[in-house]
């Protein structure tokens, strides 16, 4: 799938809203970094753990500039879009350290924060002049808005096609089965109904939301806003379902006309501003992947998750920085690819688990690479919910990781409590990366588990908590090290 075409009035905007960009960073440089990642992936939480550890100074030896005592200091700046809800990072921490600590909810708007960055720069010139300071903007939006990317380069037509196909496929035929006996009660060809359009949209939305259970975790299911309508919710635009292509052009006041017109609407007042406005506007990038959740549910549901996101990532504007044209046209010239929830698994267990990383996104970062953008690989969890230990059972000694799983996990006939802390095998991952995406071969054999965060965390000597994690220093590093020096 090529990268979504962009009008002429799309090219506008973004160009101006770069030189707005540069405008503000004319005396700070910013770097506008996208977090992205299908739902549960865990942006909320990789975001609220990035700007705790800057503002702290916590302890993270893999990035670079705070390694090197480079890094003076980090705050909380207000962001010049003031029409943009601000990333509730106060409220975010508050849940992940407070008496009870829970997980914050998973987002369901977009929002934005700014933090600026105070360091002394490595080059002997520039640290002649005294200490460098750099804007890192971020930007938070629900995973199901990325689904909709690809839907800018598709019609009505092509998307119902794909769409259909899915809904008829053995896996999804129980979920799907209300949507496809309401589209067969209903002639496309005759002259629209409301009643009609709402019948289906409302089926479509269930066979949505079914699929997205935990239990088949598949991810290639747009459009994304069905599930998160907000204000939006009843409109024309959110009321419409993908149709059998007819064998002859159809009336303009016929069901087919009218549910292609708004498929059409749905994408120029939802789809093309977000892509036109957000998302054509980074500079780094980083794909949140939880590729244990896919892995758990078996190769189907695998080889959704490499679908969705090669889809995804081919909208992505990639290549080498042109400082000639990159006040109009920013190109992302980072990509870093995380399989989150890597605390799920044994450490001896994290290479194989980028192996399949790599493997889920070999097609995008190939097409990366190829335009002049580098990318990268790493396991990690942005805040370890386990702790590791070893324990013997029938003379065997084995690799556990210990937690304690949220309330109404199951393990066998065990439904935990929420308080309980256990010591668990997780399984293995298989030697052989490419095994998880043939198509008659087996789950993976995980016990896979939703773990509660930390209980007790240290403290920094100032009273700060201390959010343990795997690999977020090296992602933070790559993500932003190259503009700290």
């Amino acid at each position: 799938m090529a990268q979504p075409p962009a009008n002429i009035v799309d090219e506008v905007g973004i160009a101006l809203g770069n030189l707005g960009d540069a405008a503000t960073g004319m005396f700070t440089p910013t770097l506008r970094l996208g977090v992205t990642g299908l739902s549960r992936a865990g942006k909320t939480i990789f975001i609220t753990a990035l700007i705790h550890n800057l503002l702290t100074n916590s302890r993270m030896p893999g990035f670079g500039p705070l390694a090197d005592g480079r890094l003076i200091g980090a705050q909380l700046t207000e962001h010049p879009d003031r029409g943009m809800p601000r990333f509730a990072y106060e409220q975010h921490l508050a849940a992940l350290t407070g008496k009870e600590p829970h997980w914050p909810e998973s987002t369901r708007r977009i929002s934005q924060i700014r933090v600026t960055l105070k360091f002394q720069s490595g080059n002997w010139l520039t640290g002649m002049l005294g200490t460098s300071q750099l804007n890192l903007d971020i930007v938070d939006y629900p995973g199901e808005w990325l689904l909709d990317l690809p839907l800018l380069s598709l019609s009505f037509a092509e998307w119902s096609e794909q769409a259909l196909a899915r809904a008829r496929r053995a896996g999804s035929a129980e979920d799907a089965k209300p949507f496809l006996e309401a589209l067969a009660s209903i002639d496309s060809a005759k002259p629209a109904l409301d009643t009609d359009a709402e019948l289906l949209a409302s089926t479509f939305t269930q066979y949505l939301r079914a699929s997205r259970h935990d239990g088949r975790a598949l991810s290639t299911l747009p459009p994304g806003r069905f599930l998160l309508p907000g204000d939006m919710e009843g409109s024309p635009a959110l009321t419409f379902a993908p149709l059998p292509t007819p064998d002859q052009a159809q009336k303009h006041n016929s069901l087919y006309a009218m549910l292609e017109r708004r498929y059409e609407a749905y994408k120029s007042l939802l789809v093309r501003p977000f892509f036109r406005d957000h998302f054509a506007r980074l500079d780094r990038q980083i794909v949140l992947v939880d590729a244990l959740r896919a892995l758990n549910a078996g190769p189907e549901a695998v080889a959704d998750l490499e679908t969705a996101l090669t889809d995804v990532l081919a909208c992505f504007r990639a290549g080498s920085p042109n400082p000639f044209i990159q006040l109009i046209a920013r190109r992302i010239d980072r990509i870093l690819f995380a399989a989150t929830k890597a605390d799920h698994l044994h450490h001896a267990s994290h290479d194989r688990l980028e192996a399949v990383l790599n493997r889920l996104v070999a097609n995008a970062a190939r097409r990366a690479k190829f335009v002049g953008a580098e990318t990268r690989s790493l396991a990690l969890a942005s805040i370890r919910a386990t702790s590791e230990d070893v324990i013997e059972e029938n003379g065997e000694k084995l690799d556990v990781i210990v937690g304690t799983p949220e309330k109404g996990e199951r393990l066998g006939d065990e439904v935990y409590d929420g308080k309980t802390e256990i010591a668990l095998f997780p399984g293995d991952l298989p030697e052989k990366a490419e095994t998880v995406l043939q198509p008659d071969g087996e789950p993976v054999d995980l016990n896979f588990m939703r773990f509660m965060p930390p209980q007790k965390l240290a403290r920094t000597e100032h009273g700060d908590p201390i959010l343990p994690y795997i690999r977020l220093d090296r992602a933070l590093d790559f993500l932003l090290g190259d503009w700290l020096k």
